[in-house]
């Protein structure tokens, strides 16, 4: 059974357990226990399985380990220590297993200095580190002389699992920590780790297991993740140390300047950068976060242009900047000799930075979990206060935080979304199970599903995988895609085949796709440059992007090439940011509807300022702004909430628009926009340009094609929206870049082969070949029905989508279509984001005024 844990243990219950030197040695360092300590460590002792959810810098990892660290001590001093791995600690951070290393080695030479006071001499807990970068001489030390503590990968530990003899090693191993749960729950690297952990237990026995992750709800689902299930289907038992919010966190949402419209572009930048600054200055350390690389490039670029103080004091740290870079700037923060560092994505996890004491988010980080993990990297102690400011520099975003901030400060966290039974995964894990040994059908296929993961995978989806792997697909061969397990269906049995399977196996196991960048070509063959792989995704024909500052039509692909035409002076229709936007949680988009409900009401209210202000933790400014931005959408046309959505037709000179104002979350909102716009082009055989944003979607038809009212109505309608959907991925570039990926991960196309790595280009063709062939001859072929899988419900949201559709249908939500002049101040972003790319920001703000003053006076004429 899983439960929360609800007894919390004195200091002195908890030394009760340590052992004399590491009972010395904590009350010497730390002289107390934090929370997550007193609930877990003794329960660790015991042989419970724990997930400890808390924030940075509340002792988390030390509670981990302190119970093991205590066995290992005891057997040292009985003289039982042996040559053996008895602690697994499992982390998705290259860079955090180093800090790991580090700040374990510490700690074990003070304790064995403090045992040598006490009079007795502790041999040595050995510490080591098996990652990618272990070099071959490292892994055979380890073999022969295993650490005690292993600090690995998800992608190493796969390896070792399948290691002759280092397999062997990992049979004694009685603790699995697995940290960073948060980053891997809702990833394929995650339920890669998830089926090599019932794997390890499958070699080793049981073992106790803990998990550690920041702020992630539900706890229960994530407990499940980590602890796995038994035989009989019913989760494995183990107790949830719950201390997310044992740490004060204020969060306070900013408007930089007074009027979010009419302030022009470049008096928003200036305030901006002089609020940034003053924020740095009253501050020892800041941590800056923005939602894209480019942002955080831009950002430090400018703050060190305005203010020269800081050239050498702010530094900028996201994933496509060199490991040795990133490792720089780590060093130096933690030295203390930056002012701020400006990040993405790339610091939200629990690398090791030394003291913050302030984080500042640029835009709305889109979810309240994300919100908390960033925020919580300000005040690394536990009694520290989490100071953390959010910047918003439109109203959208300032409606967007204000309900992030609220629910952050009142513990609505948005629900995680853990992958369900990812066939390629799937496929790496019975290939290293093959490898292993000859295998009963039945016993693999139970191992499987004792993984949280792959708990409902049928049975005939484990057969597929299998068949595929002993090659009774026709025509693979072929294609030089070879059987690589032997199957006897009769005797319900399975094994290796060939000598170049473990090659195979070693050279392609991961499940982190290689980034192509795309070139693009004019369709004379003229190079014009390069496109990130996320950002080819999205085209279709007829798109528009910016390109090295002019405009470019695609019209096809062919490998990792892009063919376009150039188009001067048309309008972008994908923006140039779009792949790296991170998409607003649907549970939070729900939330932002009922809070539109909620001001709508209060519009007529003389007090509805003061209400905000008090209930959502404003200032005047933004209270202002809201009921402003509120009132103009309902004097002009419909407010929509949570039980109205408003469509809005505008018609310009050559086109219909179609407003979807379906307030879902951008990754809902591609699925519904695809499956309406695929049906639409069927019935009006013309094509639909997509527009896409969080609060909604727009489609474009030719003038000559407008939906009556009742076809707008019918959409919603829709019968069964995955087929619709998957209908609408047919030849997309989407469907073809993502088929590549888990291709790989399926081991269908090889990245590695006799240890040459195949080209990109030569991956991306074989694909596209491949995918033509399973979906004219086996469109049930396992690792087709993946790619689907993946991108309605990893990429997109599909199951949140249907059940918006639901409440459609079941009248719970009305649909509204209006007719306007112009797009209502609710559709001002989404009608910028069809019309310019946002790198020209002037043109974005100018465009929403030109619009807004438009829209005034139409406002005052009605009046």
């Amino acid at each position: 059974m899983i439960s929360f844990a609800d007894r919390e243990y004195s200091d002195d219950e908890i030394y009760a357990i340590l052992d004399e030197p590491i009972r010395e040695w904590f009350r010497e360092k730390f002289g107390t226990f934090t929370p997550p300590q007193r609930y877990a460590v003794v329960e660790i002792h015991k042989g419970e399985n724990v997930l400890i959810s808390s924030p940075t810098g509340s002792g988390k990892t030390l509670s981990a380990f302190l119970a093991a660290i205590n066995e290992l001590v005891l057997l040292g001093k009985k003289e039982e220590l042996e040559d053996k791995i008895y602690v697994l600690y499992v982390s998705p951070l290259r860079a955090l297993n180093n800090d790991i290393r580090r700040n374990l080695e510490e700690p074990l030479r003070e304790i064995r200095e403090v045992a040598k006071t006490l009079g007795y001499e502790l041999p040595e807990i050995r510490v080591a580190v098996r990652t990618s970068d272990t070099s071959s001489y490292e892994k055979q030390k380890m073999v022969k002389k295993p650490p005690h503590i292993l600090i690995t990968t998800p992608e190493s530990l796969a390896i070792a699992l399948n290691a002759p003899k280092f397999s062997q090693r990992l049979k004694t191993v009685k603790y699995v920590i697995v940290d960073e749960v948060h980053a891997l729950a809702e990833n394929k690297r995650g339920t890669h780790l998830a089926l090599s952990l019932e794997r390890l237990q499958n070699l080793a026995g049981d073992f106790v297991r803990i998990g550690l992750s920041a702020t992630i709800h539900p706890l229960e689902e994530v407990a499940k993740f980590v602890f796995g299930f038994n035989e009989d289907g019913t989760p494995r038992s183990g107790l949830i140390v719950d201390v997310s919010f044992a740490k004060q966190t204020e969060i306070v949402v900013e408007s930089v300047v007074e009027d979010l419209i009419y302030s022009p572009a470049s008096e928003l930048s200036e305030a901006l950068y002089k609020r940034l600054d003053e924020l740095i200055e009253q501050h020892r350390t800041t941590l800056i976060f923005t939602n894209t690389r480019s942002g955080a490039e831009r950002v430090a670029y400018h703050l060190k242009k305005k203010y020269p103080k800081y050239a050498e004091l702010i530094e900028t740290h996201h994933s496509s900047l060199s490991r040795d870079v990133r490792l720089e700037v780590e060093e130096k923060l933690k030295r203390g000799e930056l002012k701020a560092v400006v990040s993405s994505t790339s610091l939200e996890l629990g690398i090791d930075i030394g003291s913050i004491d302030l984080v500042v988010l640029i835009g709305s980080p889109k979810s309240v979990n994300r919100a908390l993990q960033r925020i919580g990297r300000a005040g690394h102690r536990l009694h520290e206060v989490s100071k953390g400011v959010i910047l918003v520099l439109d109203r959208d975003d300032l409606v967007e935080c204000t309900v992030l901030a609220h629910n952050a400060r009142n513990r609505r966290l948005d629900r995680i979304k853990i992958p369900q039974n990812p066939l390629d995964v799937l496929v790496q894990h019975v290939l290293g199970m093959a490898l292993e040994r000859v295998w009963d059908i039945e016993e693999a296929y139970n191992l499987v599903r004792r993984s949280y993961p792959y708990r409902n995978l049928s049975f005939e989806d484990f057969m597929s995988v299998l068949r595929y792997l002993a090659g009774e697909y026709t025509g693979l061969e072929e294609k030089r895609v070879y059987a690589k397990v032997w199957l006897d269906e009769e005797e319900g049995k399975f094994g290796r085949r060939g000598k170049m399977t473990r090659a195979i196996y070693y050279m392609n196991t991961g499940t982190i796709p290689d980034e192509a960048k795309i070139e693009v070509f004019t369709l004379d063959k003229h190079f014009i440059g390069t496109v990130e792989e996320e950002f080819a995704e999205r085209l279709m024909p007829g798109d528009i992007f910016v390109l090295s500052g002019r405009t470019y039509e695609f019209r096809k692909s062919r490998a990792n090439r892009i063919y376009v035409q150039p188009k001067e002076g048309a309008k972008p229709t994908i923006p140039a940011w779009f792949s790296e936007m991170l998409p607003l949680s649907f549970d939070l988009a729900l939330d932002v509807q009922r809070f539109r409900r909620e001001v709508k009401n209060l519009l007529d209210n003389k007090r509805a300022k003061s209400f905000l202000m008090k209930k959502y933790q404003i200032d005047e400014k933004a209270a202002k702004a809201i009921m402003g931005y509120f009132r103009e959408q309902a004097r002009y046309s419909t407010v929509p909430g949570d039980e109205i959505i408003l469509v809005e037709e505008i018609f310009d000179e050559r086109r219909a628009k179609y407003f979807f104002h379906t307030l879902i979350g951008r990754r809902a909102n591609e699925a519904l926009s695809r499956a309406f716009a695929y049906l639409i082009s069927k019935k009006k055989r013309c094509n639909v340009g997509i527009a896409i944003s969080d609060n909604g979607f727009m489609l474009i038809l030719p003038k000559e094609k407008v939906l009556s009212e009742n076809e707008v109505k019918e959409l919603f309608q829709v019968e069964d929206l995955r087929e619709t959907l998957k209908k609408a991925l047919d030849n997309t570039e989407l469907l073809k870049r993502r088929f590549r990926h888990v291709a790989n991960r399926g081991l269908l196309i090889l990245r590695r082969y006799m240890g040459r790595k195949k080209s990109l280009s030569r991956q991306q063709l074989n694909a596209q070949t491949l995918l033509r062939l399973l979906k004219k001859n086996y469109p049930e072929f396992p690792l087709l029905k993946e790619v689907y899988r993946e991108i309605m419900e990893d990429k997109m949201d599909i199951e949140n989508a249907e059940i918006f559709l639901s409440w459609v249908r079941e009248g719970k939500i009305k649909v509204v279509v209006e007719h306007n002049e112009l797009p209502s101040p609710f559709a001002f972003n989404l009608e910028v984001i069809g019309a310019s790319d946002v790198v020209l920001m002037e043109d974005r703000r100018e465009l929403i005024k030109q619009l807004h003053s438009k829209i005034m006076k139409l406002i005052e004429e009605k009046a």
